[in-house]
């Protein structure tokens, strides 16, 4: 009954066989194995974006932080949501690798920015020499909360970011779940919509450790490709062994199996919030809409299901017990259903 984390969760077999494959012979190091041009090829495939440009990092902070570093100078602004993975959770890795930027926040319920809260925040953000200046926006789908931005809510947001001439970033840690949910197409919820650079999770997803930055736009592909890639070097988030982490994209890749894992957890999450909706006192502090949920109960429930070997992170308010709940392409019915019985 492990609930804590979609990252917890084992590697899928499909991708630990890609492993044992990529682990014999010999292969060129820091990105120019074959496997890598694959990928690359697979990506812009996927993504309908024939330009792109795509690197892999074995992390979603190293990830995020260089992307944003990549878009912003050392005295401009990132606005995102208050609740974003960038903000809560980075350790600050955003303002280091940007060397000083500024990470400025916007309210919003269940995670989501309005067009109208981002606007405002960015006019708020002046354009005097004393001011930290506008450098990008940057959203994320799946939200902390759970909840899931359509193609037209991201498209919306995308539209202000343009307002004020600033590219836009996504981080798509759990953008697998993300497609499945909304039902859109990747490139409808990227590029088509204005994102400019996407942090593409597969760790959360059943992969053992790697993340996609995929940059879209061509006009800015020339120069923004190699200080992407010199922004790697430097910060020390090149693999020599490069051909693990594009051995590991490719197979998740392959036959739309990102795609399976996901719609898996998916699933798995709407299983157990239905369940949970029959409990007597249970709500939910968000909608429910890709693999989180975020579930208050009465009091003493917790001691009840970590008795039984639940486990999970509290999210307790002064009113309730709460958790956060998350399922993963391994989570099985048997344990939704001794949760369940445990509650």
């Amino acid at each position: 009954m492990y609930f804590a984390s979609d990252n917890s969760a084992g590697v899928a077999p499909q991708i630990m066989s890609a492993l044992a494959r990529a682990n014999e012979g010999y292969a060129r190091g820091y990105g120019a194995d074959e496997a890598m041009a694959r990928v690359t090829t697979q990506i812009r495939t996927i993504f309908e974006a024939p330009e792109a440009l795509v690197h892999l990092v074995a992390t979603g902070t190293a990830a995020n932080a260089l992307s944003l570093a990549t878009l912003c100078p050392p005295w401009a602004a990132v606005f995102c949501h208050e609740t974003a993975h960038i903000e809560e959770d980075e350790c600050s890795a955003p303002e280091f690798y940007m060397q000083g930027g500024k990470l400025t926040l916007v309210a919003g319920t269940h995670g989501k920015m309005t067009p109208a809260a981002l606007r405002a925040r960015i006019a708020e953000r002046g354009q005097s020499l004393h001011n930290t200046q506008r450098g990008a926006v940057s959203l994320t789908n799946v939200t902390e909360p759970g909840t899931v931005y359509t193609a037209a809510e991201t498209a919306a947001l995308c539209a202000v970011a343009r307002e004020f001439d600033l590219p836009v970033h996504l981080d798509g840690a759990r953008f697998a779940n993300a497609v499945v949910a909304s039902g859109a197409s990747p490139a409808d919820l990227t590029w088509r919509a204005g994102v400019d650079v996407l942090s593409f999770g597969g760790t959360k997803n059943g992969l053992m450790g790697v993340e996609a930055v995929v940059i879209f736009d061509p006009a800015k592909a020339p120069q923004r490709g190699p200080e992407f890639e010199l922004r790697r070097k430097r910060g020390g988030h090149l693999f020599s062994k490069h051909r693990y982490l594009s051995a590991q994209f490719e197979a998740a890749l392959t036959d739309g199996l990102w795609l399976d894992l996901a719609t898996h957890a998916n699933r798995a999450a709407a299983k157990l919030a239905a369940g949970l909706a029959r409990k007597p006192g249970v709500s939910q502090r968000h909608p429910v809409e890709a693999n989180l949920m975020f579930p208050t109960w009465p009091r003493g429930t917790h001691a009840r299901l970590l008795a039984e070997g639940a486990v999970y992170y509290d999210a307790d308010s002064p009113e309730s017990e709460g958790a956060r709940l998350v399922t993963s392409w391994a989570t099985s019915d048997a344990e939704i259903e001794a949760f369940l019985s445990a509650f």
